[in-house]
């Protein structure tokens, strides 16, 4: 069995540092063979530059995935294209967009295909994260032993959806950006792993990530207001699923925050 822990939306640089301090503990306490985050809110909110990328590599995350704020920061574009193994971009972007939106992975021998889409739902409106999905499965047939997919979406529904369609075909499926970290952790009938939002790694007490503050002067007021991330408390969310490869199947998922 393989165990691979996706962490959700790294929020602020402060978080790299307790990713930094705690991840290969967490790594060897839970006995961890992969660890996939998304980095895309990791320095400052709103983007993930080249920089952070490499130090959230650095302290233990072997695959970061991105999302709908993927080209907030331009010396990012080039990192992506010079490091496509370790950093995927959402599949549903142009072909012209730097940086590729899956990648095959070894983990323990076995060949992890790794995929990363944004939903439409309330987003960009990109091309279909399902048909993006399909063809990379269908490109990719017979080069990989089981696959993961991070579905960054806005929507509950359109991520239930997506998974549900593709499920028993990817193993460990779950959703990104909202934030908050849902309850519904399990397994679904064909056999994949899911959880409809890992949760965000990043300040306690925040909204989002965010300072309070700022974020209630812009509901309350609607005045432009200074979106800066939040000090104190860190938690790190995500979920442990436990995959057997041999079958391309998951058989345990459950909750993680640190």
């Amino acid at each position: 069995m393989l165990h691979i822990i996706a962490l959700g939306d790294i929020v602020g640089t402060k978080t790299i540092d307790v990713l930094r301090r705690s991840l290969w503990q967490k790594r060897r306490e839970l006995k961890v063979d992969f660890v996939v985050a998304n980095g895309e809110n990791a320095t400052d909110i709103h983007g993930l530059n080249a920089r952070d990328a490499q130090a959230i590599l650095d302290c233990g995350v072997d695959l970061i995935t991105l999302g709908n704020h993927t080209y907030t920061m331009r010396d990012l574009h080039l990192f992506l294209d010079n490091n496509s193994n370790d950093i995927i971009r959402p599949a549903n972007y142009p072909p012209s967009a730097p940086g590729c939106g899956y990648t095959i992975r070894d983990v323990c021998g076995w060949r992890a295909l790794c995929i990363n889409v944004n939903g439409t739902t309330f987003m960009e409106p990109l091309d279909s994260p399902f048909e993006a999905v399909e063809k990379i499965l269908a490109r990719e047939e017979g080069r990989y032993d089981f696959a993961l997919l991070d579905i960054h979406a806005e929507a509950t529904s359109e991520k239930l959806a997506i998974a549900h369609a593709f499920d028993g075909r990817i193993a460990v499926m779950f959703g990104t950006h909202t934030h908050v970290q849902t309850a519904d952790e399990g397994i679904l009938p064909r056999g994949s792993g899911y959880i409809t939002d890992l949760g965000m790694s990043g300040p306690v007490n925040s909204i989002l990530g965010t300072k309070i503050e700022a974020v209630l002067t812009k509901m309350r007021h609607h005045m432009p207001a200074h979106f800066t991330v939040a000090e104190g408390e860190i938690a790190i969310c995500g979920a442990l699923f436990t995959v057997d490869p041999s079958t391309g199947k998951c058989v345990k998922v459950e909750r993680v925050r640190f």
